[in-house]
């Protein structure tokens, strides 16, 4: 217990929180969080990034919004005038990629898994949204990727259909800290985007694996939220299971999505813990879970109804043979 009061201590005395002016005059904020020698965390308006400072430069992980990346590249220098040699996209939203362009024209070479790529490239043909070429990661992995950068090994996995279809965690093995993308938020509710290939059970399945891989001394920066814990993160894996059981109840006692969405049973004590103040509430989290769950169940209820009507199609069939013989 001493030990993790001059912890959290350590972390209160190493937060630099700067301001800067944006584009339009308004004011910005970014803060600066030290988690351990050479790996920190910067938070600002979009999801966390993660930076390590050494001899060979700096290792990005993820780069927020668009406009908010040259003052996120002056915070950057007030820790090290070394280059951003690499950068690793999490996943493919712009509250995490918006940065790449600038990045890129910096000399920065982009990572990603193949997924994130692929979606960005889909964005570009589709013209949703003007997003240069060069926002492109440059190189794709499928399942993982391994690093050896300012002194030690940085482990970079893929994580299946969780918060996307393209999600991957980063691992400093020596400094033994975690940036884990969106697929953590800690201590809010999370937001998984089903449309874009998340599913609840991957993003639980994801978490244990980054449980499998982390240990109870794990420093780990979020996609949102602030530095977590190995406890931390279980308790996400406990309430992602708990509520989604309660959901499939309610689901198969065919309740709608509507009323499940007004119910405060199934989140109570993690609503009483500030789950639903971010900016995911607890109306859409449930709204969320409930779809995930339907999904689910539509394989099992749609071969239920195919055995339904094979069952009737041969009962019939024996009607009409017991009628032949009565004839």
């Amino acid at each position: 217990m001493f030990s993790k009061i001059i912890l959290n201590t350590v972390f209160l005395f190493f937060v630099l929180t700067a301001f800067a002016q944006s584009d339009n005059g308004e004011k910005t904020n970014t803060k600066l969080v030290r988690v351990n020698n050479k790996i920190y965390m910067l938070q600002g308006n979009g999801g966390n990034i993660g930076l390590s400072f050494g001899n060979d430069g700096v290792f990005m992980i993820d780069d927020q919004f668009a406009e908010d990346i040259e003052h996120i590249q002056k915070e950057i220098k007030k820790v090290s005038d070394k280059p951003v040699r690499f950068l690793v996209n999490t996943h493919f939203h712009g509250d995490h990629t918006g940065g790449n362009a600038a990045m890129a024209q910096a000399g920065t070479v982009i990572f990603s898994q193949e997924n994130v790529r692929n979606r960005l490239q889909g964005m570009i043909r589709r013209e949703a949204k003007k997003i240069p070429q060069e926002a492109l990661p440059l190189v794709t992995f499928s399942e993982d990727l391994t690093f050896h950068f300012n002194g030690e090994k940085i482990y970079v996995f893929h994580v299946h259909n969780a918060h996307t279809d393209g999600d991957a965690m980063v691992y400093f093995t020596d400094s033994n800290v975690l940036h884990t993308g969106d697929v953590f938020f800690n201590g809010k509710y999370p937001f998984i985007d089903i449309e874009n290939g998340g599913s609840l059970t991957g993003y639980i399945n994801g978490l244990e694996k980054a449980r499998l891989i982390i240990n109870e001394d794990t420093q780990i920066i979020p996609g949102h939220g602030n530095v977590g814990t190995y406890n931390d993160l279980i308790k996400t894996i406990d309430m992602l299971s708990i509520v989604y059981k309660r959901v499939y109840a309610n689901y198969i006692n065919k309740k709608t999505e509507d009323e499940v969405a007004k119910m405060t049973d199934p989140t109570k004590e993690y609503d009483a813990d500030g789950y639903g103040t971010g900016f995911i509430s607890t109306e859409a989290f449930l709204r969320m879970i409930y779809k995930s769950v339907a999904l689910e169940r539509k394989s099992i209820e749609d071969n239920a109804e195919k055995n339904k009507q094979a069952r009737e199609k041969v009962e019939k069939m024996m009607n009409e043979q017991e009628q032949k013989e009565k004839n």
